[in-house]
Parts: C-alpha cells; structure tokens; sequence
C-alpha cells in the first residue's frame, strides 16, 4: 500500500505520540483457522473463483464466522481505487467487471444453505453506477434461489450518486450497511477519498426510503472518547440502527499504526451509550467486525 502525505504525517504523529502499547491483551488473541465447516466454504470459494472480505481484510473472525458457516461475500473484484489507512485490500487499477459474479454469489449461498448473507465490495469509482448494479443483481439472484434468506449490502458510498442509489433500490436488500469506519476528524488520514457527512447522509437517504440501516467504526487509531460519542450521536440522527464498533488492528507495518488498545470497560460504555440512545443493536468489542453477528440483527429487525 502506498499512502499519501497526510496519512504519512498522522502515522508519523501517532508513533510519536501514542501510549506504550506494551504486550497485545489477551482479549485480542483469536485461534488460527480450522475444522470441517472452515474448509468447506473455503474450498467452495476457490471453486467458485469468489473472494470473501473475511480473508482479504485478515479478519480475525473468520475461524467462528465460517465454523458457523457464514460468510461476507466480496464483489467487484480483489482491487480496490481507494487507498484508505487501514485497509489490507489491495490497492491499484481494477480487473474488468466480471458480469457473471452474481450467478455465482447465489449459487454459493445456496449450496452452503445460508440463513443470512452480507455482501461487499471493493471501491470501484472507474465505473459510473460505482458497482451498485453488481450488488442489485447480486440480491436478485439470492431472492430467487433462496426466499427466505436475510440479505445484508455492505456498501461504498457510491460518491454519493443517488443514480446508483437508486440501482440499489431496484432489488431491496433486508438491511443497508455503509460503515463510517472512524471519526469525523481523521477522515483525511483513514479515509482521503470520503466524506464524513457525505456517509451520514447515504444512511439517511436510505433509511428515508424504508431500509434497515447499520453502520461500524473502529476505535484506538488516533479518536477521543468524545469523539466516538458524537459519531454515535450523529449515526443515530441520520437513522442508523445498528452500530458495531471494533478495535484496530494494524494489518501491515505500511498501514496506520495503533494509536491505543482500547479497555473492555470503554466498549462496554459505547454498547450502552449506544443502546440507551435508541439503536435496536450495538456489538461492541475489540473483535467485532461489521459483518460479526449479522445474522442475530438481522432477526431483531
């Protein structure tokens, strides 16, 4: 990954002034990959020439999510057009559009029998609807093999193109997730190519034409307690309704550094902060990702 020069200022700026991190706690540590159900999905994913942001982002669930034998399908491609800070996605110029991807997204989740499915993608801001009509023939094609299957979309933020918000709502999926993934100040560092506001208002353009909303942050990258309080407070305003927050981890030494390893007690404070603001779900600990427990929310929509 190559990162601009405010991402190398902060970065700098962090391992400057950062705690002493000291031995990662325990809470942090997951178990390698493994049993029946693990290789199962991976080897229908190699079969289907699909990838997954459970491999590609190095998620630290990935062993319980597919011994679970659930998955986050990623569309568009391993090559994202954004260089955010954190990400472990591959950066540069994109492969040609696989038209055919969808066909085998619903076959995947068929043979595995899901009950709930999240779909993602990398940024593709070279095309012009940004993949939105990837993700609705993606949800389409789900529908019909699988009627009774919750479907999650874990969405770009299309540049804020109502068109391609429009292309989503062409085959509605169960919930909209669009993740701020940090606070408003430190967009110009963990994400140059987006917009604080430009995201809130995506939730909202959503949530106004009846969808399920969620959203996701990471925290010890560089935020204050504060700051977490008044991203949650905005979320909640725009009509989110499930939030999770999770902490960062520094996939490469290339990438932003950690700036702090958040307590168990300052999560829990978010999941009640969060909850007794009005969301209907908060996941929040160092683990969670945003596709951890998808299916639990979805059942509680």
């Amino acid at each position: 990954m190559k990162i601009n020069q405010h991402q190398l200022a902060f970065k700098e700026e962090i391992e400057k002034n950062r705690e002493e991190l000291g031995k990662r706690p325990d809470w942090l540590k997951v178990r390698l990959p493994a049993g029946h159900n693990y290789k199962e999905v991976h080897e229908l994913m190699r079969k289907s020439k699909l990838n997954t942001v459970c491999e590609e982002a190095k998620c630290p669930n990935l062993a319980e999510c597919w011994n679970r034998k659930t998955a986050t399908f990623m569309i568009l491609g391993d090559t994202c057009t954004r260089s955010c800070g954190f990400c472990n996605i591959k950066v540069g110029i994109p492969n040609e559009l696989d038209l055919d991807e969808p066909r085998r997204v619903a076959e995947s989740v068929e043979a595995l029998g899901l009950n709930h499915v999240v779909i993602t993608s990398v940024d593709r801001d070279e095309l012009k609807d940004g993949g939105a009509s990837i993700f609705s023939e993606s949800v389409r094609l789900i529908r019909e093999k699988m009627k009774n299957t919750t479907i999650e979309i874990l969405i770009p933020d299309f540049k804020g193109d109502e068109n391609s918000f429009n292309i989503i709502l062409q085959n509605r999926p169960d919930i909209l997730n669009h993740n701020l993934e940090t606070v408003k100040k430190l967009y110009h560092a963990v994400r140059p190519q987006a917009k604080y506001e430009r995201s809130l208002d995506l939730i909202r353009w959503f949530k106004e034409k009846g969808l399920k909303t969620k959203s996701g942050i990471m925290v010890g990258i560089g935020e204050s307690k504060e700051e977490v309080i008044e991203l949650l407070n905005d979320l909640f305003n725009s009509g989110c309704d499930i939030v999770t927050i999770g902490q960062y981890l520094q996939p490469t030494k290339n990438h932003l550094p950690v700036h702090r390893f958040v307590t168990l007690e300052e999560f829990a404070y978010y999941k009640e902060y969060g909850l007794n603001l009005g969301f209907k779900a908060v996941e929040s600990s160092p683990l969670v990702r945003s596709s951890y427990h998808a299916d639990k929310h979805a059942s509680l929509l």
